[in-house]
Formats: C-alpha cells, structure tokens, sequence
C-alpha cells in the first residue's frame, strides 16, 4: 500500500499559557497544503523493518522515526504481523509544517486499512495524538480550530478557495520546537488582551494583516532574520496575508486568485 502524504500551515498560532506538564496551551487552525508531500509505503513482510531515503532526509535514527513508532503503537495493541516501512522524504523537516506527524498518521490509517482493524476517526485520532501534538489532525485532514497541545479539534469553517497558497523556506533555515519555544512570551503574561483565534476569523482576509497572528514569531525572528525578510517579500509580492507557519522556517501567503 503507497500513499502520498500532505503538510499543514497554521493560520494564526497563540500561544496561551504554560502547563503544569511542561507543555504549553495553544489555539490554531491547520490547514492542509499538498505543495509538499512524502511517500509512504507499507507492506506486509517477513520481518519488520523501515527504510528512509530522499531529499529531505536528515539521517536520524530509522528506527526512531514517527513512522516506525505508529507501527509499534498498534502493534503492541493488536499483535500486528511485521511490515517493511520505505518513507521517501521529500517534505522539509523543520520547517513548522508537520510532516513527521503527517507520516505517523498516514501510517495509523493506512495500518488500519491494511490489517482490516476497523478502527474509527476518533480511535485513530487517539493514537495519533499519543504520537505527536499535531498528528491527530491529518486523520481527518481537514481545515480545524486546534486547541490544546494541538490534539483537540473541532470544525472550522474558514475557505480560503479564492487564495493561491505560496509555501518557501529560506534556504539553509531550520527552526528547532525547543529554540521556538526559548523567548515565547504566552499571552496571559502579557498585560493586553488580544483577541481570540475564532474573533479574529470572523474579519476578511485582507485585514488579516495586522489581526491574524503566529506567536513563535517574536521569539523566531530575531534569531533568523531571513525568515522575516521572506515574509516581507510576499506582502512586497501582494500578498493579502503572509505568516511563518508553526514553529518556523517555513512562510506562507494568501494570494487572490
């Protein structure tokens, strides 16, 4: 069984407040973006096994990939058969776009497919969730409010149809979580209420500009002046809405058609 996967883009990330676990409460909407994408492939075998190559490969550990950890997740529940794993990455990795996550999700369903599981989207979604903060979402892989660490979603209904979406990453730029997250100051430390998420959703895009917010980038730009500079260079371009995704160094923008 192969399968292409997809990325995502945050439209507006807040970061709330510190947990007692170490984690932070965020509010997001993903939003998927097929321009990037891996390959994934899943087959049944004598032996268990995972093999990584292409262009974005960074050569970690095989072993210890996301892919291989939804393997283990559902075997260890349901006493799985050994598969070969083959993931051809393609999509950039530390880039705030969620391609790890994407591969362990696309990898739960495509278990569940292969092995006739008769696992539902909320089962799925909570495995995924047990992977990683934002893999729950590419189970059902559809524009969603995001709160939490990222595991909660519920509809959004935000269309951006009429906006061609530009994705880039300065070239030699990687943003890690843990360096994202160094300088973040969460928003109930700050002494100005900003809006929530959901308010500022109702505007249209073209005020999106100074209303719509990604809150990693004060903590990111300073230390990467390119990824700022990218983000000018798309309003400079006409964008109606440019944002760094996630945690960086990846920047998007809102073109209309």
């Amino acid at each position: 069984m192969i399968e292409r996967t997809n990325v995502k883009i945050n439209l507006g990330l807040h970061v709330l407040r510190r947990r007692e676990d170490g984690f932070h409460d965020l509010e997001t909407v993903f939003l998927p973006y097929g321009g990037y994408g891996d390959m994934l492939e899943i087959e049944p075998s004598s032996r268990t096994s995972i093999h990584i190559g292409g262009p974005c490969y960074g050569g970690w550990e095989m072993d210890s990939d996301l892919t291989m950890q939804a393997y283990r997740l559902l075997a260890a529940e349901f006493s799985l058969p050994p598969v070969e794993i083959s993931l051809i990455k393609n999509a950039p990795v530390g880039a705030g776009l969620g391609g790890g996550s994407a591969d362990a999700a696309f990898a739960l369903k495509m278990l569940n497919t292969l092995f006739e599981l008769g696992l539902g989207t909320a089962e799925l979604e909570t495995f995924a969730g047990r992977l990683g903060s934002d893999c729950a979402f590419f189970i059902q892989n559809r524009p969603c409010f995001a709160r939490g660490r990222g595991e909660i979603l519920s509809a959004c209904p935000v269309n951006v149809d009429d906006y061609e979406i530009r994705v880039e990453i300065p070239e030699g730029e990687s943003v890690s979580t843990r360096e994202a997250y160094a300088n973040i100051i969460p928003r109930e430390r700050q002494a100005v209420a900003l809006p929530s998420l959901s308010e500022v959703l109702k505007h249209p895009v073209g005020e999106w500009r100074n209303m719509l917010r990604n809150d990693f980038e004060q903590s990111v730009f300073p230390g990467h002046p390119a990824i700022a500079a990218l983000k000018e260079k798309f309003y400079a371009q006409g964008a109606e809405y440019a944002s760094m995704s996630g945690s960086g160094a990846a920047v998007f923008a809102l073109f209309k058609k």
